[in-house]
């Protein structure tokens, strides 16, 4: 029920994430003042098709001294410089419940999206990305077969800007014993309403975006791309599947195929919104493993990039929202608005 007053895109605001019980706070009528603040020039992001000093690149030698293969499509590797530790003794610390550690146990791989050092994403063929889908569906399982791994995080981080230390288009998997912070939240929130509801919460959040149609960015057979109702970042981003589903592992091809496609359809959105190679972090969001029957999980992928204004200037969390909460400016509806009316076809098209 909405307050007869009350607008959505003139007046202050919070919005709650149902899916992980934080709340938002939402100034719309603050893109009216006028921006004084950093403005800078779109920088030329050209890159070779092969990098012979790229440890990514097919057949280079790697930090470790290891020698890619000549790969002809993705490649997967453990992490030379693993943030999780396959060794990790058990143990920790417990000091009168003040000072408190827990030993962390995991494995790091990187995926090499494309032996092509200058491809990106967006720049990918959808064939090309299915095929990168195959591989994350196959990291999965092969992960999840170890009884002691609890959750599995997918993820990419583009851009120099999300700390990326390697231009080569490439994503990550973290497989650790425990639930991280952000997971055990939506964790909490989907298994609360499912177990009230009976349904999934992602499913009817979707179903009720889809009769609303203002934040949908696009839709094809199996997924549906939106900006979410408290999204925190100016251009956030969800792709959430249609069909009840708790991880990637259930996928269909078919399947498989739409997200490839959902996610080449909005990169390439995000490529044209001011014509740069977009940065964002990336990540899916799925039932943890080795911990029985979840059913109120429901797959989703995040999308988090910081740009506001241009192709550099960032959108930062400071002051009230390192001490309080995160706030925006720009709405929600108007952010899908903008990701909605843009080309399909990349600015920039490489051969």
């Amino acid at each position: 029920m909405e307050t007869t007053n009350f607008d959505l895109k003139e007046h202050p605001h919070s919005r709650l994430n149902i899916l992980t019980g934080d709340w938002i706070l939402v100034s719309p009528h603050r893109t009216k003042r006028p921006w004084q603040g950093k403005v800078e020039a779109t920088q030329a992001d050209e890159r070779p098709a092969y990098d012979p000093q790229c440890y990514l690149c097919p057949t280079n030698k790697r930090a470790d001294g290891s020698e890619n293969p000549d790969y002809k499509a993705s490649f997967v590797f453990t992490n030379d410089y693993s943030s999780l530790l396959l060794n990790t003794p058990d143990g920790g610390l417990n000091d009168d419940e003040l000072l408190v550690a827990n030993s962390q146990k995991g494995i790091c791989r990187v995926i090499s999206f494309s032996p092509r050092h200058d491809l990106t994403l967006p720049q990918m063929q959808t064939a090309e990305i299915r095929k990168v889908v195959d591989v994350w569906q196959t990291e999965f399982e092969d992960l999840a077969s170890y009884p002691w791994i609890k959750h599995i995080q997918i993820f990419e981080n583009k851009g120099d800007i999300m700390g990326c230390s390697n231009p080569h288009p490439h994503g990550q998997i973290w497989a650790q014993n425990s639930i991280p912070v952000e997971v055990a939240k939506e964790t909490q929130q989907q298994k609360i309403y499912f177990e009230q509801k009976g349904t999934s919460l992602l499913a009817d959040y979707v179903a009720l975006e889809l009769k609303r149609q203002e934040r949908i960015i696009f839709e094809n057979e199996h997924f549906v791309v939106l900006v979410p109702f408290w999204a925190v970042w100016p251009y956030e981003t969800m792709i959430v599947s249609k069909r009840h589903i708790t991880s990637i592992i259930y996928f269909t091809d078919e399947e498989k195929t739409a997200l490839a496609d959902a996610i080449k359809r909005l990169t390439v959105r995000y490529d044209n919104m001011f014509e740069t190679s977009f940065p964002y972090s990336a990540g899916m969001h799925q039932s943890p493993v080795n911990m029985g029957d979840q059913p109120y999980w429901h797959w989703h992928m995040h999308f988090y990039p910081p740009l506001l204004r241009s192709a550099t200037v960032k959108k930062f969390m400071v002051g009230y929202e390192m001490l309080a909460n995160p706030q925006r400016d720009i709405t929600a509806e108007f952010a899908a608005d903008r990701l909605r009316n843009l080309s399909e076809v990349h600015y920039k098209v490489k051969a």
